[in-house]
């Protein structure tokens, strides 16, 4: 039964077992009763961000808005950016889920040192320090 492998604190959250998300730093894992094979969820997204500001917002968040790896901000500084999409989604379906969360990022992390828009069908991600180890 496929229900055994799911772990079991969303199984003691969500004991109804229609659907639910659970997001960790490197994965996901998403059930639900309702098909959502190849389509872009956007209904369960929420956002992290640092608590610390950056001198100049303005310039900053549109390297942010960039969003690619190892941007160099300046002399002394680097951007780091990470951008997901899960499998099922087209490579057309995978960029507009994520123009729509890189769209998100001034709402949520304007001027921040860092920050997530994270969904069930892909999540952005940028800080002032790697994000992945190599």
């Amino acid at each position: 039964m496929f229900f055994k492998s799911i772990p079991l604190g969303l199984l003691v959250r969500c004991p109804s077992r229609k659907g639910a998300i659970i997001w960790y730093d490197h994965c996901l894992l998403k059930y639900s009763d309702v098909s959502f094979f190849g389509q872009i969820d956007t209904n369960n997204r929420f956002y992290l961000y640092n608590v610390q500001e950056v001198e100049n917002g303005t310039v900053f968040n549109k390297k942010v808005k960039e969003l690619l790896s190892e941007v160099p901000l300046d002399t002394f500084t680097t951007l780091y950016g990470l951008a997901q999409c899960t499998r099922d989604l087209s490579g057309v379906d995978c960029k507009k889920c994520l123009d729509s969360a890189i769209g998100e990022l001034p709402n949520c992390c304007n001027a921040k040192r860092g920050g997530r828009a994270v969904g069930g069908s892909c999540n952005v991600r940028f800080e002032l320090y790697p994000i992945v180890s190599t």
